[in-house]
């Protein structure tokens, strides 16, 4: 496969990407600017975490509006492959490709620290090497990912298996425990952990790198089914 790692102004997740996907995986991938208006020839895309537009009025809310999210959103309606990180999650929401909104952290401070984090969804195109329920290390790095969503969204979310991940100890106050989510059609996933920083021991881990892995044996499937 090959990636898209979109770069905003202010990401700083985006070389921890790139790493996770051409490194540790041996795929190809690029860095593609915010102001660019095509995604031709990209099987998948990553919105790294960051702080976009340094995160001014809400984070995410300024990046939404960046020239490439219309082709984003172009290339999530076709079914393709789109995860965002952290801040990625942030603007996923902002863009209204997913449903809810991230709120600041119970207790207003900043979080930089490895959680644990539930399996809810391994039959999604980014679990699908996870065992149901297995429980995985990664770290988080936020000051505003306290996920929330109405009493309606939050049924739909159960009912449709939208909830990938949880935390086993709520560290923000999400409704939940949500730590990550997919759309209704599953080919995007948000989620405020990071798993790109999980792929290798030396960075104190490797619970990331089976998303990364699923991601591409079933992007992969997905790409050769519908060319």
């Amino acid at each position: 496969m090959k990636f898209a790692v979109i770069v905003f102004p202010g990401s700083n997740c985006d070389l921890d990407m790139y790493h996770a996907v051409k490194d540790a995986l041996g795929e190809e991938a690029d860095y593609v600017f915010h102001t660019e208006t095509s995604l031709e020839g990209y099987d998948g895309v990553l919105l790294p975490g960051g702080f976009s537009y340094g995160d001014y009025l809400r984070c995410g809310a300024i990046a939404q509006f960046s020239p490439i999210m219309e082709e984003v959103k172009r290339f999530a309606a076709e079914g393709k492959t789109v995860l965002g990180v952290c801040n990625g999650f942030q603007i996923l929401v902002e863009a209204g490709l997913l449903p809810g909104v991230l709120h600041r952290n119970t207790g207003l401070k900043f979080m930089c620290r490895t959680v644990e984090l539930k399996v809810e969804n391994s039959k999604t195109r980014f679990t699908s090497d996870y065992a149901p329920g297995e429980t995985i290390s990664i770290p988080i790095a936020h000051g505003e990912g306290n996920y929330y969503c109405d009493d309606a969204t939050y049924a739909m979310l159960q009912t449709n298996q939208q909830i990938a991940f949880t935390y086993v100890d709520n560290p923000n106050g999400s409704r939940g425990d949500i730590a990550g989510i997919t759309n209704k059609a599953g080919n995007v996933l948000g989620m405020m952990p990071h798993p790109e920083r999980a792929v290798e021991m030396l960075t104190g881990g490797t619970d990331g790198l089976k998303l990364f892995t699923s991601l591409v044996k079933q992007g992969a499937h997905h790409v050769k089914t519908t060319v």
